[in-house]
């Protein structure tokens, strides 16, 4: 069995149940490359195994995940000297690079993740920004504490137009997406359930317990009839139009990469700096939640690394 350095790989109830855990609190689980493909063979370990009923994903510390890591030791060092960084256009120059890396790392491991043959649980505490949205997007069910909040915080700080897997307005709704996306604000967990985003909602000291009760309630469903179920719904929504969506705007995200680089003739760094008039990522202004009768919600409290 593999020893991973980013993650945590549980075995429960006779291996029906795996649990895997994002562990990089002292990031709040940001994602450097070898977190994304570690948890590539973490998912794939579990789906192979037959044993396996429900995969649930969660993470360790007080956050879920903070999405990408931007600058981290570790992140930048796996830009340089990761074996993936040399392979799938790692090679490339310029906007053929990072489109080729970005397709194969953020983008189609996402989907991957999406219609793995297994039902999945997202198991989600604090706050989850940016492509921490895109790990719970590509789960089956989602299970949040009552300190969740939710927000893809990159049109603001990074002058971007949404991060790789763009599911929100499927997930969000279509006005929603544009209010989140232009002001950066968040979701609660309540609001995240009365959207359909979120299935169920528990105290944060016991949502560890109550996602694994209600993955073996999950696990009682015959597994030809749970991948059935979650195949037809998938194919529905791919009917719909989801899956050609996601690509459309995975090439918009691209194009949006390309603009930064080309702006900044200097470093070509493909996103934006605060001198074009974004939120300093590094020092961000306080989070907030959406009101609908306010036009600036209330900060989030900010919580200790634990």
């Amino acid at each position: 069995m593999p020893e991973y350095e980013y993650l945590q790989y549980e075995e429960h109830d006779g291996g029906q149940i795996v649990r895997i855990l994002l562990d990089r609190p002292d990031t709040r689980n940001a994602q450097n490359r070898g977190l994304l493909v570690e948890l590539d063979d973490a998912f794939r370990r579990a789906e192979a195994d037959d044993t396996c009923r429900v995969i649930i994903l969660g993470g360790t510390g007080p956050m879920f995940s903070s999405g990408h890591d931007m600058g981290s030791k570790q992140s930048l060092d796996d830009q340089q000297n990761h074996p993936t960084s040399k392979i799938d256009g790692g090679t490339r120059e310029g906007a053929e690079r990072l489109f080729i890396q970005e397709w194969h790392y953020y983008f189609q491991n996402t989907l991957r993740w999406r219609n793995l043959r297994k039902i999945t649980i997202a198991q989600v505490q604090g706050q989850t920004f940016a492509a921490g949205l895109m790990l719970i997007w590509a789960c089956d069910l989602i299970v949040a504490s009552d300190d969740a909040y939710f927000a893809d915080v990159v049109g603001t700080r990074l002058g971007m137009c949404g991060v790789e897997y763009f599911a929100h307005p499927w997930e969000f709704g279509i006005r929603k997406t544009k209010e989140l996306m232009l002001t950066g604000d968040a979701i609660d967990a309540q609001e995240a359930y009365d959207l359909g985003m979120v299935q169920k909602i528990f105290p944060v000291d016991e949502l560890s317990d109550k996602t694994l009760e209600y993955a073996r309630r999950i696990a009682k469903t015959p597994t030809m009839a749970a991948l059935l179920i979650k195949e037809s719904v998938n194919q529905t929504q791919d009917i719909m139009g989801f899956h050609n969506a996601l690509h459309a705007c995975f090439t918009m995200h691209e194009l949006n990469h390309a603009h930064w680089a080309w702006v900044h003739t200097e470093g070509q760094y493909p996103v934006a700096l605060p001198d074009d008039g974004v939120i300093d990522w590094r020092n961000p202004e306080p989070m907030r939640t959406t009101t609908k009768d306010t036009v600036t919600g209330p900060e989030i409290p900010r919580k200790k690394k634990s």
